[in-house]
């Protein structure tokens, strides 16, 4: 039985969807193409007639969770609420949900370790999306390097939220609270 290409279209963004949670929650070593697929209610048969492999699928999916979680700011700054973006970016970024939640937030504190183990395409995407991210960031920020001050913004939240994942309560409140007050 043939699937037509929307059905096609669309199991495909369930598995990128599922594997872009799975992925920020486990980690590329912690997620099998089945337990991928199984998590989008598929079975693992079928992965091939979306992905050449699994870096393949590891590339959707960080793009896609880079795409999920900084959606929000350049939605903001594209209406021309640049700073009250930013400002809910960064309260976001900082915020005990995203902390306790990996699956639902940032790639960055979640992925870069496996990331930087992986395929080049998935660096890539790693690297597209931080720096879609950045250009957010800067295009939020008034004055001279706002290039150079966003990066430095983002390796900060990035920083804060893995070392306050990777910590006891009281240090991670310590780390999230220095940072919150370092913000933009």
């Amino acid at each position: 039985m043939r699937v037509s290409r929307a059905a096609k279209a669309e199991s495909r963004d369930r598995i990128v969807a599922a594997a872009a949670r799975r992925l920020r929650a486990a980690g590329v070593e912690g997620s099998s193409v089945g337990d991928m697929m199984a998590d989008a209610g598929m079975t693992h048969g079928g992965f091939y007639r979306h992905f050449a492999n699994k870096d393949a699928l590891v590339a959707a999916a960080i793009a896609a969770a880079f795409a999920e979680f900084s959606e929000p700011l350049a939605a903001g700054v594209a209406a021309g609420e640049a700073p009250a973006a930013a400002a809910d970016f960064v309260a976001r970024y900082l915020g005990d949900g995203h902390v306790a939640h990996p699956e639902l937030g940032c790639p960055v504190p979640a992925t870069a370790a496996d990331i930087a183990r992986s395929g080049d395409a998935a660096r890539a995407a790693f690297g597209a999306g931080a720096t879609a991210v950045v250009d957010a960031l800067a295009a939020a920020l008034t004055g001279p390097r706002r290039r150079e001050r966003a990066w430095r913004q983002f390796a900060m939240l990035a920083g804060a939220v893995l070392i306050a994942r990777a910590s006891d309560p009281a240090t991670a409140a310590e780390v999230l609270a220095t940072a919150r007050r370092g913000s933009l």
